[in-house]
């Protein structure tokens, strides 16, 4: 068995975007790219660790700390966990695997950012049990003193510290419903359309959210993220690497667009949060722009390699 958990405040806040974004302002392309491959290689291997994997989550888990995250088969989160895959509004896309995870959860996770705690991450499935921060410690010391790696047991064990109460009325899970036609709109600019309505007839807060989310992200992201997603619907986790690469590559090369960097810089770099984004617009967004990003690589740079045979559990 083995156990991951955070140091502090966080089990994982993602990926040092700072430093990518520098990298790439430097010159170093090869260098980004490298980043990005040892990470997605790295969730690869922990999706495909065969001994039992636990994954504490007691604060927040962004980015690529969902991405380490999600492929353990327990993940244990409490009221302190925040849970986000924020990548559109820095003009990426949700990678480190997280479009095979979302492919099967109404869409707005993956275009919007949008935070989740750990009650939600439970109603959503992305977690497996919930228990509050202060029995941390004692289901710590209870794995390290199991003689075993058999599944059932580390449920079992982990169960006795389990204690999530009914979803309050601002549990995401009582706007499941809505979520899921808003978001099964075959487009971008479907899913706004009917996003608006939903904050002029609810009057929700929640809603106004997701809307003002979907306006402040690249347009270019959107709409890659959202094809990204709906692709991840028939592919393993090794296929959905392999795309997300791709399209990560493409983002830090800049021959498509150049908002990666102009995300990181807007939200992160100099912190103005007025983003120019080049496409500006959801019109300006064609359906070529969108498939280049898809594109294999050209013949001069190396595609993601996975290994195909199951390893033996070596960590």
């Amino acid at each position: 068995m083995r156990t991951t958990e955070g140091n502090g405040r966080a089990f994982c806040s993602g990926a040092d975007i700072v430093a990518v974004h520098d990298m790439i302002k430097s010159g170093n392309i090869e260098g980004s790219k490298e980043f990005f491959s040892t990470t997605y290689k790295f969730i690869y291997y922990l999706h495909t660790y065969l001994k039992p994997h636990v994954a504490i989550l007691n604060g927040i888990t962004m980015g690529g700390g969902a991405g380490i995250s999600i492929p353990a088969k327990f993940k244990v989160v409490t009221e302190k966990t925040v849970y986000a895959t924020p990548e559109t509004l820095i003009g990426l896309h949700p990678d480190g695997g997280a479009s095979f995870h979302l492919s099967h959860l109404p869409g707005h996770l993956g275009l919007t950012g949008n935070v989740l705690n750990g009650e939600e991450m439970i109603a959503y499935g992305l977690a497996t049990h919930y228990s509050h921060s202060s029995n941390i410690p004692l289901i710590e010391e209870y794995l390290r003193n199991l003689k075993t790696d058999d599944p059932s047991v580390i449920k079992t064990s982990i169960e006795k510290f389990s204690d999530l109460h009914p979803p309050d009325n601002t549990n995401i899970i009582h706007r499941m419903e809505r979520i899921n036609k808003c978001f099964s709109h075959d487009t971008v600019e479907e899913i706004i359309n009917v996003v608006e309505d939903e904050v002029t007839n609810t009057h929700d807060g929640w809603w106004n959210s997701v809307l003002k989310k979907l306006k402040y992200a690249s347009p270019l992201s959107l709409k890659v993220s959202l094809k990204s997603i709906r692709e991840a619907r028939f592919q393993t986790l090794g296929q959905c690497l392999v795309r997300e690469y791709r399209l990560t590559s493409r983002a830090i090369g800049g021959e498509i667009s150049s908002d990666f960097c102009e995300g990181v810089r807007a939200r992160m770099v100099d912190k103005d949060f007025t983003p120019k984004w080049d496409p500006l617009s959801l019109d300006d967004v064609t359906p070529d722009m969108v498939d280049r990003c898809f594109s294999p690589l050209d013949a001069h740079e190396l595609e993601l390699d996975l290994p195909t045979q199951q390893r033996r559990s070596a960590l």
